[in-house]
């Protein structure tokens, strides 16, 4: 067993007992949960967009192009579990830090392509905390810039 394999297992024994309820979701999936623990067994797409931020057009469009698997109710609404709430909390925050969808889209493939792929996603990440990386010296440049002239015009820079 390899290191990466060994972390995975790891991930998987953490997250199994902390979340004895969840079916086995994939470790990167979870990893970034940030869902309150009192969530609801189930979410309609208006309690779902309210929780994320997210319009429901958006969910819809990430189900319709197959970054997430939402199973409906009885009477055919979308209905949101953990494990798609997780998916979408996941998918926000690459999507926040600038990740296409299709990046995206390609990284959830190699996740159902199984735990061979571990150094494919492990290279997508780094090559995309790489470029976060340079996106925030970049933002740290313009704050230093936006900060003096603060001061060139009397007022008080932040902290």
């Amino acid at each position: 067993m390899n290191a990466t394999e060994l972390l995975a297992t790891d991930r998987r024994a953490a997250i199994a007992a902390h979340h004895p309820e969840l079916e086995p979701i994939d470790p990167d999936l979870l990893c970034l949960l940030e869902l309150p623990d009192d969530l609801p067994e189930q979410l309609s797409i208006a309690e779902a967009s309210e929780l994320t931020g997210l319009t429901a057009h958006t969910l819809r469009y990430y189900e319709r192009i197959g970054l997430v698997d939402v199973r409906r109710d009885t009477a055919g609404y979308r209905s949101y579990d953990r494990r798609a709430m997780a998916r979408i909390v996941f998918i926000s925050r690459l999507r926040a830090s600038g990740m296409p969808i299709g990046t995206i889209s390609h990284y959830l493939e190699l996740v159902l392509e199984g735990d061979h792929t571990a150094p494919q996603r492990l290279a997508l990440m780094q090559e995309h905390r790489d470029r976060i990386q340079r996106q925030l010296r970049d933002l740290q440049l313009a704050l230093a810039v936006t900060d003096y002239k603060i001061t060139v015009y009397g007022g008080t820079a932040a902290p």
